[in-house]
């Protein structure tokens, strides 16, 4: 632990359950981060809060939120800077997948996979770049993929989204980089967690893990550690980044 977020304090969207988002957080407060977290499940948030709870007794400020839901993207913000009085990191783990193929997938699907990837992405931006640029500094970390570059059998709404993702960290990047404030993101490939076997039959996540270099899939935490160093003044030169976390080339 070297304490690369000594007393900053750090907002993480999604970061219930056992997934990267938790283990940002886990990460965050193990490098001395004033940490904050949200999610839509109103109990798991709650389960998250008390298992990132340290030695010290400091509680994680934990949320509901739906980043489909500008009021309540709008009402998170509000709650961090109440309670800390500045947002220094955030890191935008949010988004939503699943498997269809194009011509299965209904108008419904597509717009559910882009709500919550894409422009819940933007909305939780839009809500907290305000206070970055006002404070003259800032860093926000986006969770994009590599099925932003590359293609799979399926995935076209959540590559779109993931593409999407990316050229938004790009283009906002530039408008605020003059302000103090820092926009890039990860492209994780296959990263292992429980929710991931829920969505994804064992055969394709074989599959997948055969087909990355180490012959298996990272585990959370090697994508939070990537996450903390876009968060952290280790990247302070870097910004419209789409940094790939992944044992293959895109």
């Amino acid at each position: 632990m070297s304490g690369m977020l000594q007393g900053k304090v750090v907002l993480i969207t999604a970061a219930a359950g056992t997934g990267i988002g938790f283990a940002t957080a886990r990460r965050a407060v193990e490098e001395g981060a004033i940490v904050a977290i949200s999610d839509r499940h109103p109990r798991r948030i709650e389960e998250a809060a008390d298992a990132l709870t340290g030695p010290t007794g400091l509680r994680p400020l934990a949320m509901v939120c739906d980043v489909t839901d500008q009021a309540q993207v709008d009402a998170q913000t509000a709650a961090v800077l109440d309670a800390h009085g500045r947002i220094d990191v955030l890191v935008n783990n949010a988004g939503l997948g699943g498997t269809s193929d194009l011509i299965d997938m209904p108008d419904e699907a597509w717009h559910r996979v882009i709500d919550v990837t894409l422009t819940g992405t933007m909305r939780v931006m839009r809500s907290v770049l305000p206070h970055m640029v006002k404070a003259g500094s800032g860093a926000i970390v986006n969770n994009a993929s590599v099925l932003g570059w590359r293609a799979q059998k399926g995935q076209s709404h959540y590559a779109a989204a993931k593409a999407g993702v990316m050229a938004l960290t790009r283009c906002a990047a530039m408008e605020v980089s003059r302000q103090g404030v820092r926009i890039n993101a990860v492209a994780p490939s296959l990263a292992m967690h429980a929710f991931l076997h829920k969505v994804t039959t064992p055969e394709l996540l074989a599959q997948l893990e055969e087909q990355e270099a180490f012959g298996r899939a990272a585990t959370p935490d090697e994508i939070a550690n990537v996450i903390l160093f876009l968060a952290s003044d280790l990247s302070s030169y870097m910004t419209g980044e789409n940094l790939s976390v992944s044992s293959q080339h895109p």
